[in-house]
């Protein structure tokens, strides 16, 4: 399998900064709206780390004051007291861990439908360059690794630091001599987590690096499995699917051996300054300048000291994770769409004529070093209101073209498009797109019934107009032999009914939204002789009384519309009727000749 292009997979895999103030600053915004459970988390959270320090200190009351007076009722309250932090302790960690979550999960809701949100705003140009799974993993992966910064990552990194603040507060104030001699240690525990980080960086890229190419390979080979099964790929892509397993666990055992040395180390650091604490601390208790229950605190607070330290250092993963997934969601959630809406769209005449006038048009899809690449060049046609035309030419020379910018779903260089006199670009794209039924070659079905698929979510379409377009288009007869009917799920992209019946589906859908203009973009080119006489009978009786745009490679599908309009690499050749056009002579002529002459006559 060739691998990704490196610029892609440095787009989608560049690790950036590990901390980001400005990506943070707006992650944080999301907290706005639950800024009072924001505020109950943090004082959970400050009450939870101070609590820490309480256990160590009532331990050095009981043996400097409760144990040596041999005051028993001291004691026992020191006991209660200590029980008593410890259950609060619980109880705190476990509101804030509920909370915490719980915003985690409100954010990553509400940002989920932000960026589903966009992605349905923006135009096709943007899907034409951006594959479907990397989007896939903007609202899935990416907003869970926010979702593990938030209710785990965030939580943890400020929980660990009040920790240390408060206990390191409270060492000093116990005896700063000895707190000094316990922290010694600390630029050998800063010089290995420097270490670590550089590692660990490292490590993580390759994982995720690996992880891509694995995802990549696997979901091509399922897609194309037929093709594989085919041509007997089956033993060679398990090879090579064995090679790129191997180098993503050969990342993944990579990580853990840095894990597995760095925890060890901090747990070798941890104990020499245990040994620090018992021989110093020793010292001073002979001198007599401290007690054996400050010495005694300092070692249970020195155990909880290095393990936020252990945390921090494993926190660092998701916070870098964290960066470069909030990096690639909000430049999505930036990008601006190419078809903007008008800021006061115009309004159509009620109800709409249907009369369409392309002036002047110019479009390209992409820009060459010598300009555009023109799809169109300076196209101009009208069709009039209830007038049936016909699209034709080669493939590649723009009809298709025509219906994306006849729906707005790009926008043209040059001239204008109008809409019974109402230029659609100041138009809103739900007027516009209300008034046009279009039924393309590649029929998309979801997953849900029939009904839905005829439907798609209008309210307005009752049960009995979805089974009165489905007999009209001659769908309803297959319909009703499924199990359920209009209620039988179709599986994804509707596989479980052949091409044809998908069309006529798709014819059904429609029909039941009664458009005003209705555009066939080669809705018979894949279907057998036998359905296709259906749907020709069916369209012809969808065309009555609508204004009808038919685009199609065979010209015996076309031959009874009112006017014809001729294409040629991008340009519009010639019109007129099927008649007048044969009568010329001209290209017109010449494609209907290589069409249906036979196959000694054609050269």
């Amino acid at each position: 399998m060739a691998s990704a292009p490196t610029g892609t997979i440095q787009e989608e895999e560049a690790l950036g900064k590990a901390y980001d103030g400005r990506l943070m600053r707006r992650l944080l915004g999301y907290l706005g709206p639950y800024k009072w459970r924001v505020a109950a988390a943090v004082t959970l959270l400050v009450a939870g780390a101070g609590l820490q320090i309480v256990g160590p200190w009532l331990v050095a009351i009981a043996l400097d004051d409760a144990v040596p007076q041999g005051d028993g009722r001291l004691l026992s309250i020191l006991a209660i007291a200590y029980l008593t932090a410890a259950v609060l302790t619980f109880v705190l960690e476990y509101g804030q861990a509920l909370l915490t979550t719980w915003l985690g999960q409100k954010v990553m809701y509400d940002l989920r439908m932000e960026i589903f949100g966009k992605l349905q705003s923006l135009d096709l140009q943007f899907y034409d360059r951006n594959p479907v799974g990397r989007l896939m993993t903007r609202i899935t992966s990416d907003v869970e690794t926010l979702n593990e910064l938030f209710s785990s990552g965030v939580v943890a990194i400020f929980g660990d630091l009040f920790t240390l603040i408060f206990i390191v507060t409270a060492m000093l104030l116990l005896d700063w001599q000895l707190a000094l001699v316990t922290l010694s240690v600390m630029p050998l525990v800063a010089l290995a987590a420097f270490i670590f980080r550089a590692r660990i960086r490292s490590a993580y890229r390759d994982i995720r690096l690996r992880l891509a190419r694995l995802n990549a390979f696997i979901h091509e080979r399922l897609t194309g499995i037929q093709v594989v099964q085919l041509f007997n790929r089956e033993e060679r892509d398990g090879e090579r699917m064995e090679e790129i397993n191997r180098s993503y666990l050969d990342a993944h055992l990579r990580s853990i051996t840095y894990y597995a040395l760095f925890f060890p180390i901090i747990e070798l650091f941890t104990a020499i300054a245990l040994a620090l604490i018992i021989w110093y601390g020793g010292m001073s208790i002979l001198e007599g300048t401290t007690s054996v229950g400050v010495v005694t605190a300092f070692l249970l607070y020195a155990r909880r000291f290095f393990r936020p330290i252990q945390d921090l250092s494993e926190k660092y993963n998701v916070l870098q994770a964290a960066m470069a997934s909030s990096e690639r969601i909000f430049k999505l959630l930036d990008r601006a769409p190419a078809i903007r809406e008008a800021d006061e769209p115009a309004e159509l005449p009620d109800p709409v004529r249907g009369e369409i006038e392309f002036r002047d048009v110019w479009f390209a899809y992409t820009e060459g070093e010598e300009g555009p690449e023109w799809v169109l060049e300076g196209v101009s046609f009208h069709v009039a209101p209830g007038e049936r035309v016909a699209v034709v030419g080669h493939t590649g020379a723009g009809k298709t073209t025509l219906v994306n910018l006849l729906m707005r779903f790009y926008q043209p260089q040059r001239g204008e498009i109008l809409l019974d006199g109402v230029p659609i670009s100041s138009l809103s794209l739900e007027d516009l797109r209300s008034c046009i039924g279009l039924v393309l070659q590649d029929v998309f079905l979801f997953s849900e019934d029939v009904a839905y698929n005829v439907r798609l979510g209008n309210g307005r379409i009752s049960d009995a107009r979805i089974e009165a377009a489905a007999r009209e288009v001659g769908a309803h007869d297959f319909v009703a032999k499924l199990p359920q009917g209009y209620h039988e799920p179709l599986g994804e992209r509707g596989l479980n009914l052949s091409v044809g019946e998908r069309q006529l589906v798709s014819f059904a859908r429609a029909l039941a939204y009664d458009p005003a203009i209705l555009v066939l973009d080669e809705a018979t080119s894949s279907v057998d002789s036998e359905i296709e006489a259906r749907i020709e009978a069916a369209t012809r009786r969808l065309m009555e009384g609508r204004t009808s745009i038919v685009i199609a490679h065979r010209l015996s599908t076309v031959q009874d519309a009112d006017r014809i309009l001729v294409f040629h690499h991008g340009e519009l050749r010639e019109e007129g009727t099927h008649h007048e056009l044969l009568a010329r002579g001209e290209l017109y002529a010449r494609l209907h000749e290589l069409q249906f002459a036979t196959p000694g006559e054609a050269h």
